[in-house]
C-alpha cells in the first residue's frame, strides 16, 4: 500500500501518498500523478480520493516510485487554490520526490486540470523529462471568462476556503491567461509529450488535444492518443491506465528483469 507522507509547501502541508514497487532502490525513475480541478458533485475534499491505489499499481506494473498528493485547497492540505500556486506545488512534489529518493529523472502524469499545470510546469523546470495528460484543456479560458463568478464557484467547491483570499481577484484571474497549456507546451522542447483524449469528452472537447498538439510544433515530441466512446474522467478507463502504465515504463534505465 502506499504510504502517506507530507510535504511542506508554501501555503502549507501538502498530503500525499508515496507507492513504492517490491524491491525499490534509491536512484530509479519517479513519477508524480496530479489531480484534476474538483468537480461540483463531489468538491474539494474528495479530490485524490483513489490516487493512492493507483499510484501503487503503476508502481508496481512499472518499477519507478510513484508520489501523488493533493493540491492546495483540495483534500486534507493546507491552503487556497490558485493557478500559479498549484504550479508551485508540483514544483514542491518534484523536490521532495528528487531529493528523497535520489532520481533525477522525473514525469509527471496529470488528469485534466492537473495534466495543464503539468504542462506549464514542465516549461520552466527541465527536472520534468516527460509529461502525460489525461483530457488536458488547451486553455483556462473558461475560468478567466467571469473571474468572480468563478472565484464563487470556487468557494462552494471548497478549494477557496478563506474569505478574505485572493487579495486581488484581477491578479488572480490574470493567471488563468498567463499560464496557458497552449503556450506552456511550446516550451517542452524535445522532452516527450503523451496527451490521451477521450472521443466523447464532454467536459474538454476532443479539440484541445488537437490544439495543444499544433502548440507542440513540428519540433517537439507530441504523441496524441484517441479513445474511442470515452468520456472525461480517464481515471476510470482501463484503457487509459494501460497507456499510462506504458508511458511511465518508458522512464529512467531498463528494468532489471529485462538486463
Amino acid at each position: 500500500m502506499a504510504e502517506p507522507v507530507v510535504l511542506p509547501g508554501a501555503a502549507g502541508d501538502l498530503v500525499g501518498q508515496l507507492a513504492l514497487p517490491p524491491g525499490a532502490e534509491r536512484g530509479a525513475a519517479a513519477v508524480v500523478i496530479c489531480h484534476g480541478f474538483p468537480s461540483p458533485q463531489r468538491g474539494a475534499l474528495a479530490s485524490g480520493e483513489g490516487y493512492a491505489d493507483l499510484a501503487q499499481f503503476v508502481a508496481d506494473e512499472t518499477g519507478a516510485a510513484v508520489l501523488t498528493f493533493t493540491f492546495r485547497g483540495c483534500g486534507k492540505s493546507d491552503g487556497d487554490f490558485s493557478l500559479s500556486g498549484w504550479i508551485e506545488d508540483l514544483g514542491v512534489a518534484i523536490d521532495w520526490i528528487t531529493q528523497t529518493r535520489n532520481v533525477v529523472e522525473v514525469g509527471v502524469a496529470g488528469f485534466s486540470a492537473g495534466g495543464a499545470v503539468a504542462l506549464c510546469r514542465g516549461a520552466t523546470d527541465s527536472r520534468i523529462k516527460s509529461v502525460a495528460g489525461f483530457a488536458v484543456p488547451s486553455t483556462f479560458d473558461s475560468w478567466s471568462a467571469e473571474p468572480r463568478r468563478f472565484l464563487d464557484a470556487c468557494r462552494e467547491l471548497g478549494v477557496v476556503k478563506n474569505k478574505r483570499f485572493p487579495e486581488d481577484v484581477g491578479v488572480w484571474a490574470t493567471e488563468f491567461v498567463d499560464e496557458s497549456p497552449r503556450k506552456a507546451i511550446a516550451k517542452m522542447g524535445k522532452r516527450p509529450v503523451l496527451l490521451v483524449h477521450g472521443s466523447d469528452d464532454d467536459a474538454v472537447p476532443i479539440a484541445s488535444a488537437r490544439e495543444l498538439m499544433a502548440a507542440g510544433g513540428e519540433d517537439g515530441d507530441v504523441d496524441v492518443r484517441v479513445l474511442v466512446g470515452a468520456l472525461h474522467r480517464l481515471r476510470h478507463d482501463p484503457r487509459a491506465i494501460a497507456v499510462l502504465v506504458g508511458w511511465a515504463s518508458r522512464l529512467g534505465p531498463p528494468r532489471n528483469e529485462a538486463q
